[in-house]
């Protein structure tokens, strides 16, 4: 508080500078863009208050401080205190009484964390009471009658329950009311009676769960402050506020609010600042803002708002800073200056994928992973090996590998389609048809990639380990497996698209349609659904396949040391080298995706960036590698490879020597 006093004679002169909206032709931006000060050039939200210079001027990096609130609210604070502030910081000690323990200087009592259990009594005449962090737990009726000075009352960090309907009256001067940090459930109407000249109510982080349904400022007419943040509120009705015409800031943050009535905030005029963050508001009706004309920051952070419109802030002609949860929303309101979030991370106000180099990447990832799966599944077609059941699992797993190279391929065609303007498109995007189907078929490509490799290492682990008990599966049997594992994979990849209630938008949370953050927003069941993919099948799959190659080495490794082979340990490396590599690459691709899925469970914030990396690089990792550490590298592969190349060559051979005999 101190601080912002200090401060405040530059945030007047800053606030006193007018915010340019024409042009130098005199020529108003068209909507969506606004003026670099007084040059004749507009530039797009997106590029205003976003921490870059785009104007040769300079003028999109100013005015984005947002102080609403504070400058008018403590203007007229100061303006109307000059004189008692001078008061309170006299060295010398003018009430006759206050209690020894507590600390008095001019006609101020400072009781902070003294242990009291009730107010105690001091000089009528006192215009600042300090009370804090103490251990109050009942104002009684009365509490404060006669402290007719007594301007400043701090009772906040006490254990305060009740307070009696007249434990206020009498304190006709009062402009400062602090009750932070109690445990106050209940207030009525009459709670405030008497107080015909409060300013400032603070009542953050108590546990009202009802604000009374008549006028709050029925008896504080000249309320410009009011802090409500951190209850239990679930509902705003409509006459709540109807005679707060002085009200400049209203802070309903971190409520429980479920609904606020249409024309809540009807009559609040003089309202500059508004803050209705965190709660689980599930809508916002189009016509709640239309009675605030001058309105200049607007809260909704952490709000999923789904029947956001453009006409809902419409009618705010002066509001400069708007707050979302998502960007995308900030399509909704063209005409605010300032709009945050600029980018989730993944994307951004132009773009699909914010960063170049996730722009040129997705497309070599994509290249490189379609064309190194189709290439190996015409290598295993044109070479015949002697397990014909392998080689079904092979191109079955180049299969679903290929796909996550689609998927990478369709969100870079969309990237390109949405250049420049992608804010625009965002919202119908995410909720699009081709979005849902997109992120179902990553999802597929990955889990059943999962289930493949998961097989193949078990199917591999037994013919090594147990080589003699164990029965090779015959191609019938391998076709039922992968049939089963194709048929479960798709299963869970449809889920989500087949039982919207349950899961809303499960797909559709980001630009890139893969859910890999848990939101604090988010379903029940879609964060039990990715919890038990990611953390349960996703887990045990990559600690099966962990220690299935462990023990097919120590196998390989105690079955050579038993026939003392001399050449074993050039083999031994080799083998080694190549277990190391595919559980290399296992862990790479997933051990980031299980700590991130972890951390946003725990509600750790996860910048957006993280995310877009994760999923345009470490997700197809295993689908770009793959090929080459199961078929390529191969020493088998290898050498039906070299064998047929060599046929290839002696057929040539013969056939120009049978020429030169004809010749």
């Amino acid at each position: 508080m101190l601080l912002l006093l200090l401060a405040l004679p530059s945030l007047l002169c800053a606030a006193a500078e007018p915010l340019p909206t024409l042009s130098r032709e005199g020529s108003v931006c068209p909507l969506g863009q606004f003026p670099c000060g007084n040059l004749s050039v507009c530039l797009p939200q997106a590029l205003h208050c976003n921490g870059v210079h785009n104007c040769d001027n300079g003028a999109d990096e100013e005015d984005c401080v947002d102080t609403t609130g504070w400058l008018g609210v403590l203007g007229d604070m100061l303006a109307g205190n000059s004189g008692t502030a001078a008061e309170d910081e006299e060295d010398s000690c003018s009430l006759e009484r206050f209690p020894e323990r507590c600390r008095c200087w001019g006609r101020a009592v400072d009781c902070t964390a003294r242990n009291l259990s009730a107010v105690p009594r001091v000089s009528h005449n006192v215009t600042l009471l300090d009370l804090k962090t103490n251990a109050i737990r009942l104002l009684l009726d009365g509490q404060f009658s006669g402290y007719w000075s007594l301007r400043k009352l701090f009772l906040q960090n006490n254990k305060i329950r009740v307070i009696s309907p007249t434990a206020f009256a009498g304190l006709s001067q009062l402009r400062m009311l602090i009750l932070d940090n109690n445990r106050i459930a209940r207030i009525s109407p009459a709670t405030f009676s008497g107080l015909r000249s409060l300013y400032f109510l603070y009542m953050l982080n108590n546990s009202l769960a009802k604000i009374p349904d008549g006028s709050l400022c029925e008896d504080t007419p000249k309320l410009s402050w009011l802090e409500l943040e951190g209850n239990r509120i679930r509902v705003v009705r409509g006459a709540v506020f109807q005679q707060c015409h002085e009200l400049t800031v209203l802070v309903l943050r971190r409520n429980r609010l479920r609904w606020i009535q249409s024309g809540a905030f009807s009559g609040l005029s003089r309202l500059v600042e508004l803050n209705v963050s965190y709660n689980p508001l599930r809508e916002i009706c189009p016509s709640l803002f239309e009675s605030l004309p001058q309105l200049l920051s607007l809260s909704l952070e952490g709000l999923e708002i789904p029947n956001i419109h453009n006409v809902t802030f419409r009618g705010l002609p002066n509001l400069s800073h708007i707050y979302f949860k998502k960007f995308q929303y900030c399509s909704s309101a063209p005409h605010v200056r300032s709009c945050k979030p600029n980018t989730d991370g993944i994307s951004s106000f132009e773009h699909l994928l914010a960063n170049i180099v996730l722009r040129v990447f997705v497309w070599v990832m994509a290249c490189v992973t379609c064309l190194g799966n189709l290439c190996v599944i015409c290598m295993r077609s044109c070479v015949v090996t002697e397990s014909s059941a392998h080689t079904m699992a092979i191109k079955s797993l180049c299969c679903a590998d290929g796909l996550m190279g689609v998927y990478l391929f369709v969100i870079g065609a969309f990237d390109l389609k949405y250049s420049g303007e992608y804010n625009r498109h965002a919202q119908g995007w995410m909720a699009s048809v081709p979005c849902q189907l997109v992120g179902s078929l990553a999802m597929l490509s990955s889990e059943v990639s999962v289930l493949l490799l998961t097989y193949m290492t078990l199917e591999k682990y037994f013919s090594i380990v147990f080589p003699f008990s164990h029965r090779r599966a015959g191609r019938k049997q391998t076709a039922s497996v992968l049939a089963a594992i194709w048929l479960l994979g798709l299963s869970l990849s449809v889920v989500p698209l087949c039982c919207k209630e349950s899961f809303g938008n499960y797909y559709g949370r980001n630009g890139v349609c893969f859910p890999l953050q848990s939101e604090l927003g988010e379903r029940p069941s879609a964060r039990g659904f990715s919890t038990t993919i990611y953390l349960g099948l996703n887990l045990a799959a990559f600690i099966t396949i962990v220690f299935a190659y462990t023990g097919m080495f120590y196998s390989i490794r105690i079955t050579a040391c038993r026939t003392a082979e001399s050449s074993v340990c050039p083999r031994d490396v080799a083998i080694a080298k190549r277990f190391f590599f595919i559980v290399f690459t296992d862990a790479l691709c997933w051990i980031p995706i299980f700590l991130l899925k972890l951390l946003s469970l725990l509600q750790v914030e996860i910048p957006g960036t993280i995310a877009s990396w994760v999923v345009i690089f470490i997700l197809p990792i295993n689908s770009a590698l793959n090929p080459i550490l199961y078929t390529i590298t191969t020493a088998p592969f290898q050498e039906k490879v070299k064998g047929r190349l060599h046929a290839r060559r002696s057929e040539l051979s013969s056939r120009q020597s049978f020429m030169l005999v004809l010749l």
